[in-house]
């Protein structure tokens, strides 16, 4: 069982068990960004949407369908390896703000934007951060 992540004054601290992706806050988090992400890019030009739309839209959603992905393995080493992945996605969808916002498509701030690719970014970092912690535990045990 995962740990769940306390929506408290300290969002990084594990300390509930989730027993769905869904209760972890770095999944929540994620998956509002996604809503954003649509949001935005329903306004962008009709020439984008096969184009930027369609890449911004692809990769938003790979970072919350990572997370719950990664959520089913059981080794914390897979877990890891679809978390890396959601923060490669990230990263794809800083560059895509970075891209929309210079050229004209946003209008919204992308300054709102960029911040909810921090906060889920951080949030993702004190994950694997965690699971880590709990994989050297297990191999220091072992030894």
């Amino acid at each position: 069982m995962e740990k769940k992540q306390n929506s408290g004054t300290n969002k990084n601290r594990v300390n509930e068990l989730a027993k769905s992706f869904e209760d972890l806050i770095v999944w929540q988090k994620a998956h509002e960004f996604v809503l954003s992400v649509y949001r935005v890019t329903k306004d962008f030009p009709k020439e984008e949407i096969f184009g930027l739309v369609s890449q911004f839209r692809r990769a938003s959603v790979s970072v919350p369908a990572n997370i719950a992905e990664g959520f089913g393995k059981k080794s914390k080493l897979d877990k890891l390896r679809y978390l890396n992945i959601s923060q490669g996605s990230l990263e794809e969808c800083r560059y895509y703000v970075l891209l929309s916002k210079d050229l004209g498509y946003l209008k919204v701030s992308s300054e709102d934007m960029l911040n909810q690719v921090v906060d889920v970014s951080k949030l993702l970092t004190g994950y694997i951060k965690a699971i880590h912690a709990g994989l050297n535990k297990e191999e220091n045990r072992s030894r």
